[in-house]
């Protein structure tokens, strides 16, 4: 068989893969489903919500640091777990670390997303003085690195499921 003949080559006298047999497997993506019982707003803010992330509590180790920023202020939120945490930021309901519960986040209506703290949502907690807080949009949530305190945040530095 001579080289302009054998089909395995190409023009530029490489041999070609042969082709696989068979299909290969491909995963699915986790895509979200539209709730039937949710409005399209709900629907919408949801799939914004995956796209933009933020930080699940649930998957937070202890002492873990956040810098959440929001349209107003930027906090800063040392998770003890269950919940709980110790937030700073704000110059009348929380100027040194004050021992809150976090609820989550909303979108500025009544549904709720448990321990989230999530992208272009408010963060909702529970205030041992004043009560139930709703800050501002967030715009940023990130990992602060404790070996450095008060230094610029790394590109690195945000939350694995963030992303």
């Amino acid at each position: 068989m001579d080289y302009k003949s054998d089909p395995t080559r190409t023009n530029h006298g490489a041999a070609r893969s042969p082709k696989p047999r068979g299909k290969v497997p491909c995963p699915a993506p986790d895509l979200f489903e539209p709730h039937p019982n949710l409005s399209d707003a709900v629907n919408d803010n949801i799939v914004r919500s995956e796209i933009e992330g933020g930080a699940n509590l649930n998957s937070l180790t202890t002492g873990t640091v956040l810098e959440v920023r929001t349209l107003h202020r930027s906090y800063q939120i040392e998770y003890r777990g269950e919940g709980q945490a110790l937030i700073s930021g704000h110059p009348r309901f929380c100027p040194r670390p004050t021992l809150v519960r976090i609820a989550g986040s909303t979108w500025g209506g009544a549904m709720l997303w448990l321990r989230f703290i999530g992208r272009g949502m408010h963060l909702e907690f529970a205030h041992p003085v004043f009560g139930r807080i709703i800050t501002s949009v967030i715009s940023d949530v990130r990992v602060l690195d404790k070996s450095r305190p008060g230094q610029p945040w790394d590109e690195d530095s945000f939350c694995p499921e963030l992303n």
